[in-house]
């Protein structure tokens, strides 16, 4: 449970990066606020830090002390747009290290109050320039689904968000269009977005940020074809058990190519050693956790990758009632699962015609196969 009830608190947390992030509040208040600035605390730190892990956080914890302050003012959330977080606190590099030393922790930190946090549209700043002007969209979905040991679809959502790169001059005013709007529910905007005009007209009208940002998160009302099959057929005995897992696509010949698919088996505990085959790409099993991974690659044409071989059990072993739960990754350049795609983009306020950019990708989210 992401929120525990005590006698004088509410304990909100958020696992990320392997860390959990805890928000302690002392009145009631919309659960899912607190989950969504801690969240934004967690993005804005990764895109500061790169990479965030324990010593990482430990190493610049002058500069998260430094965030929180501008991000949260008397227990409110207050300011957290990374654009406008970054013309106040200077993102760590070396030399900026050097200066946050001999400053006593105030190098990074700006003088003077960024213009947009003054304007009506504070997550932008004043007087941007580029030499070129161009704007990039990453459509980027991701397949949550669960199919019973039978091969039958038990549930299926997809869930994407539209990425934006905006290296624009000025402050544009730009409307989005979209072949097939309709499909795009539950959508969570940036607030640059005008929510009534896509109430009215499913028009993405926006003045965007400077730099990266998220645009959009959504899920997509429509049934999908799943472009990968697993068939796993794993038995036990008394002394262990066999293995035969194979891997496909459904996908047609003029379709994008998957990559980076790996298979995931996390077997009993009772496992003590494997010995397995793969016809295509490479293992590993992690005596420790009983984990099997499976890295498969690409797909040939010609034949479907398989893994087979057997599994024992130490003597005297009673054998595993459960069975594994086999997780799967994949990926998909150049194509949505939805077949989302971006009509046009307008730009007005501004005399220039930037070049647009479009890139979807498919991913694999909580893709589960029971066995």
């Amino acid at each position: 449970m992401p929120v525990i009830t005590t006698a004088k608190h509410y304990l909100i947390h958020a696992h990320r990066f392997e860390l959990f992030f805890l928000c302690v509040v002392q009145t009631e208040v919309p659960p899912l606020l607190v989950l969504e600035f801690i969240h934004r605390i967690c993005d804005v730190l990764k895109d500061y830090l790169g990479e965030v892990r324990e010593d990482v956080v430990k190493e610049n914890f002058v500069l998260l002390y430094q965030l929180l302050d501008e991000m949260m003012d008397n227990g409110f959330p207050l300011t957290t747009e990374p654009n406008i977080l970054k013309s106040m606190i200077l993102p760590p590099t070396t030399l900026g290290k050097l200066a946050n030393a001999v400053n006593m922790g105030q190098g990074n930190v700006v003088a003077d109050l960024p213009e947009g946090t003054l304007s009506n549209v504070p997550w932008r700043k004043s007087g941007v320039k580029y030499s070129n002007n161009e704007i990039y969209f990453d459509i980027v979905e991701e397949i949550d689904c669960i199919i019973d040991n039978n091969g039958a679809l038990v549930t299926c959502e997809v869930h994407g968000t539209i990425e934006v790169n905006c290296r624009l001059t000025g402050m544009p005013d730009l409307t989005l269009t979209f072949s097939a709007p309709e499909m795009m529910q539950d959508c969570s905007f940036h607030p640059c977005v005008r929510f009534g005009r896509w109430e009215r007209e499913r028009l993405m009208s926006f003045v965007p940020p400077d730099g990266n940002f998220q645009l959009v998160s959504y899920r997509v009302d429509r049934p999908v074809q799943l472009p990968i099959f697993v068939r796993p057929q794993i038995s036990y005995n008394a002394h262990g058990g066999m293995v035969n897992i194979s891997v496909g696509t459904k996908q047609g010949m003029n379709e994008k190519a998957m990559e980076d698919i790996k298979v995931v088996v996390p077997f009993p505990k009772c496992v003590s050693t494997v010995s397995l085959n793969a016809s295509c790409g490479n293992y590993v099993f992690d005596d420790i956790t009983k984990v099997l991974e499976w890295t498969v690659g690409k797909v040939p044409r010609d034949k479907s990758p398989m893994i087979n071989g057997t599994i024992s059990f130490p003597p005297d072993t009673k054998a595993p009632e459960e069975s594994p739960v086999i997780l799967v990754e994949f990926k998909i350049q150049g194509q949505s699962i939805s077949n989302m795609k971006v009509d046009s983009l307008t730009v007005v306020n501004e005399k220039y015609k930037p070049y647009k950019g479009v890139r979807s990708i498919t991913k694999a989210g909580k893709f589960q196969i029971r066995t």
